[in-house]
């Protein structure tokens, strides 16, 4: 990797699933070769602890994130709760994740959503840990919860609100999250919010292998395309990319608490 060239950090990345298993090691590969240096690499169930922690362990600069997904309440349990404090406990996480509420699929019952949500801002509030926010047309039952049960900041993830509720998100200490959904040019909100928020409170991420940018169009997403969607947002603002790599790689390394060196290849 060239020294001087820009690097990222891909704050939201589900290298564990199983769209990758053909070609795990490539994709990294490639990551690490456009200057993407750490992965946060977020579980969405207890099931799938294990892989997120064998991924981190053969991916350097992969770092994980231990939640109960609001989409997938179905299979959680009260004492999933019990095994994710444990998972903490055994390998610190970055933050608590992925967590949160889910108001697009009708069919995911929303007190059930609510209690995982509620209990998992608990958790990071014990732990002082930033928490990995899915708040899919959900953001005021968000912003409420948070309000309430005050935690280390994180991030709204895939965020697709109003400026005024990520004003709300910015007040309580988080980042908002972009990737591959600005790019399209017919999400004339989201490129609103991507020129018109400040850099300081925005972090990039790709969701692979979900939300994938324009030139992918419907195909799996990975890390390695997180540069060219830093492109986008450097052409959007009218900036250079090692201008945004640099601001976007700060907040989430302050977010994150890490290091100089943590997670850097």
């Amino acid at each position: 990797m060239n020294p001087a060239a820009p690097f990222f950090i891909d704050t939201h990345c589900h290298l564990d699933a199983a769209e990758f298993d053909a070609d795990r090691d490539a994709e990294y590969a490639r990551a690490v070769a456009s200057g993407v240096t750490t992965l946060v690499i977020p579980a969405v169930s207890r099931d799938n602890f294990a892989a997120v922690a064998a991924t981190c362990e053969r991916y350097p600069g992969s770092l994980p994130a231990w939640g109960l997904h609001p989409m997938f309440i179905d299979i959680h349990r009260p004492e999933h709760l019990a095994d994710l404090r444990a998972q903490v406990e055994t390998q610190r996480p970055v933050a608590i994740g992925e967590i949160g509420l889910d108001l697009f699929v009708s069919k995911l019952d929303y007190a059930t959503q609510e209690f995982f949500y509620v209990e998992q801002l608990k958790i990071a509030q014990e732990y002082d840990l930033p928490v990995l926010l899915h708040c899919r047309r959900a953001n005021d039952e968000i912003l409420k919860h948070l309000r309430r049960i005050k935690v280390r900041g994180g991030i709204a993830h895939a965020f697709n609100g109003s400026p005024q509720q990520a004003n709300e998100f910015i007040k309580l200490g988080f980042k908002l999250g972009f990737g591959g959904a600005f790019t399209w040019p017919r999400a004339n909100k989201l490129r609103r919010l991507a020129v018109d928020l400040p850099l300081d409170a925005i972090v990039l991420e790709t969701d692979s292998p979900d939300m994938p940018p324009v030139w992918i169009g419907h195909g799996r997403n990975a890390p390695g395309e997180l540069p060219r969607i830093a492109q986008t947002l450097a052409e959007l603002r009218g900036l250079d990319i090692g201008s945004v790599a640099q601001v976007t790689t700060r907040n989430a390394r302050e977010l994150f608490r890490l290091g100089s060196s943590r997670g850097a290849l």
